[in-house]
């Protein structure tokens, strides 16, 4: 059944309706995103599975839903030493689809589940690239960092270059005295 379904342009509403399912693992590099914000990581691996379903299907308006489950653990650098970083991401999430942007913008506010507009070739891969992207770390870092992390507010440098300049009260001084 899922040899039917093609990932970057399902028809949501047929996925539904036949309940089907599709998982894949990915490498990261296939997608462009998501590779661009890690150290490297171009050879992991994106695990994700996806199933449509059904509710309400003798309802007038029957609800389309999405499960996605997506997984993988990208190298980023570490925000405090600035080494290399394990992050792990994962998404659990369902999306309940509706006819329309409008009506997902109007039902948006009001809805605790995520809304998307129903399509007939919808990117599935898109939808777990975004989802994994919200995921990363606004700084990623390490619990305890691999290497002694320096943390100083001051430059010896700068403070001996601050030492061996005449303060410019004293250069008035000097004036004054000359007359």
């Amino acid at each position: 059944m899922a040899k039917d379904f093609d990932p970057h342009r399902l028809d949501i509403r047929r996925f539904a309706e036949e309940g089907a399912e599709l998982e894949a693992t990915d490498p990261v590099g296939r997608y462009r995103r998501l590779v661009a914000e890690t150290d490297g990581g171009a050879d992991r691996q994106v695990q994700w599975r996806a199933r449509g379903e059904i509710l309400n299907p003798q309802h007038v308006l029957p609800q389309v839903w999405l499960h996605l489950a997506a997984e993988t653990t990208l190298p980023l650098v570490c925000q405090r030493c600035l080494h290399p970083v394990e992050v792990p991401l994962a998404v659990d999430r369902s999306f309940r689809f509706v006819s329309d942007e409008a009506t997902a913008a109007a039902e948006d506010d009001e809805a605790e589940e995520d809304l998307l507009a129903l399509s007939h070739s919808f990117d599935l891969l898109e939808l777990i690239e975004d989802e994994l992207l919200m995921e990363l770390p606004v700084a990623p870092r390490h619990e305890t960092c691999p290497v002694a992390v320096t943390l100083s507010a001051s430059d010896p440098a700068f403070e001996a270059a601050g030492a061996e300049k005449e303060h410019p009260f004293a250069v008035l001084g000097k004036l004054k005295v000359a007359k």
